[in-house]
């Protein structure tokens, strides 16, 4: 307990309370601003938060895009060859058409002999390209593989079969390279005959 002098006033206790409480209040105020972290702590941590989000982000769509750029090159790559070999395949067709006449006519053995080795040569190169014939007689017509030259009606033959291969189709890799041109059986006599221009 505090013992005031005789002489000590009313006036003098009041703001010795004041000046108590006021020291008292600072305190409290300093201690509870030392438990609050600082506003450029916040906002240094909110921008470690959106910069790192950014960094992820940015690494997917790298991903992404090097995903994406290797395939589109690996693609490239693949059909690189497309246009020769399309150019080189009516070759392949005339080939096709001598040994067929050869194979009729008994009087040129030797020259059908060079010539179905010429041919062979010539397919196994092509194959090492990826390029490989597809079968088309007997199969349902199909515009992805298919040009219909003219239709036939053939009561035997279910409509829109394939008939006759007329021009062999070939295929790159996995990918056609030219259609096959054929003859399509209809569905009736009275159905018009389909030509390359009624297909485009």
């Amino acid at each position: 307990m505090k013992v005031f002098p005789l002489n000590f006033k009313k006036e003098d206790l009041v703001r010795k309370t004041m000046t108590d409480g006021n020291a008292e209040n600072k305190q409290n105020a300093a201690k509870q601003k030392e438990n609050e972290p600082a506003p450029e702590l916040e906002d240094a941590k909110k921008q470690i938060e959106y910069y790192k989000d950014l960094l992820l982000r940015k690494a997917a769509e790298f991903e992404n895009y090097k995903r994406r750029t290797e395939n589109e090159t690996a693609s490239v790559f693949k059909y690189a060859n497309g246009e020769l070999l399309e150019e080189l395949l009516p070759i392949m067709d005339d080939f096709e058409r001598s040994l067929k006449h050869g194979r009729e006519n008994t009087e040129y053995d030797a020259l059908l002999k060079g010539i179905e080795m010429i041919y062979q040569k010539f397919s196994k190169m092509l194959e090492g390209r990826g390029v490989k014939s597809f079968p088309t007689e007997g199969k349902e017509f199909n515009v992805d593989f298919h040009d219909a030259l003219m239709q036939v009606h053939r009561t035997n033959i279910p409509p829109h079969t394939v008939i006759q291969e007329v021009e062999k189709g070939y295929m790159l890799n996995d990918k056609v390279l030219r259609h096959a041109k054929v003859v399509v059986s209809s569905a009736s006599a009275e159905e018009p005959a389909e030509t390359p221009e009624d297909k485009e």
